[in-house]
């Protein structure tokens, strides 16, 4: 049996104490975590932090009722793709297909039948897992292993939003592999791609498993890091930096590769400041870091028109003197 975190979480939204005490008893022996929300606000204010695997709704609630919880979870993007199962005494055709226009997946009628609402679960929470790694694989760039740029897109704005809402810090990087195209020009393209995903294991080595590493086209990787001051950031940077040049590549040993960093973070709120103007201050710190020089972290600043921070690893940097040839 998975463990507790491993559990599927399951939201029932229902404003009888009664059954949430029935649900509770009668599924304590399947292999997921029951949650309560007892009316239709606080059922959506748990959907958006906490993310259910599934959401079981009664539909008859005083307030906002389980056709409008419906309604706002389609309408929301983070909440839209939860399944939901609507566990209502409302057994009418015409309420049955309205759940249904309005986006439910299953419709159970009161009193439960515990068989027939375990069986409904587990199809719907089976589908999740199914459509969930689906998604996944379409998100992942195939010859490096990072996430694409469509998974960069979603994550950046989902990381923004709780940077706006919350103000934790929040770092992005964007590195890009100096002179690439000559490794393909002189090595050839499988040089080139033995350089690419040697160049995301090194990075996956360097930062935690809550970063975020995407390619972002070509030889260039973006790198989300929620809960990260820009200088701690910079030490994460400089790690990658370091790693990358010091790394010996089996087709070429005698030829180092190594990469330019444009950091652009903070460690509060900003105001006035858009997801889009703090990827273009990370683009402009990593042009800096090109044309000062190449190999090395440029702290960029996100105030409107503020040039890069003077912040930055050494320049021109040695290679390892025995690959210096």
């Amino acid at each position: 049996m998975p463990d507790h975190e491993s559990k599927p979480q399951v939201l029932l939204v229902d404003d009888s104490v009664d059954v949430h005490r029935l649900v509770k008893v009668r599924l304590k022996a399947e292999p997921v975590e029951i949650i309560s929300a007892m009316n239709g606000n606080d059922g959506l204010e748990m959907a958006r932090a906490v993310n259910p695997s599934l959401i079981l709704l009664d539909l008859d609630m005083p307030g906002v009722d389980g056709f409008e919880v419906l309604r706002k979870l389609r309408a929301d993007n983070a909440t839209a793709p939860i399944p939901v199962i609507v566990v209502s005494g409302l057994d009418s055709c015409a309420d049955k297909v309205t759940a249904f226009e309005l986006g439910a997946a299953d419709y159970i009628t009161k009193p439960l039948e515990f068989a027939e609402l375990r069986a409904r679960m587990r199809s719907a929470l089976r589908t999740q897992r199914l459509l969930a790694l689906l998604a996944e694989r379409a998100e992942v760039d195939g010859l490096t292993g990072l996430g694409n740029r469509q998974q960069f897109n979603r994550r950046w704005e989902q990381e923004f939003a709780s940077f706006a809402r919350y103000g934790n810090p929040l770092t992005l990087a964007i590195l890009d592999v100096d002179h690439f195209k000559k490794v393909n020009d002189t090595f050839g393209h499988p040089a080139g791609d033995e350089v690419l995903q040697g160049f995301a294991r090194i990075i996956q080595t360097c930062i935690r498993n809550t970063d975020i590493a995407c390619r972002f086209g070509g030889e260039e990787v973006a790198v989300i890091m929620p809960h990260t001051t820009p200088n701690d950031a910079f030490i994460v940077a400089e790690r990658i930096r370091n790693s990358l040049q010091s790394n010996v590549w089996p087709r070429h040993p005698e030829h180092f590769v190594t990469v330019s960093i444009g950091l652009a973070g903070a460690s509060g709120l900003i105001e006035g400041l858009t997801k889009e103007r703090w990827l273009e201050a990370a683009d402009q710190a990593l042009y800096t870091a090109k044309r000062t020089g190449r190999n090395r972290v440029i702290l960029g600043s996100l105030q409107p028109g503020a040039a890069p921070a003077t912040t930055a690893s050494p320049a021109n940097v040695t290679p390892p003197a025995a690959r210096a040839g």
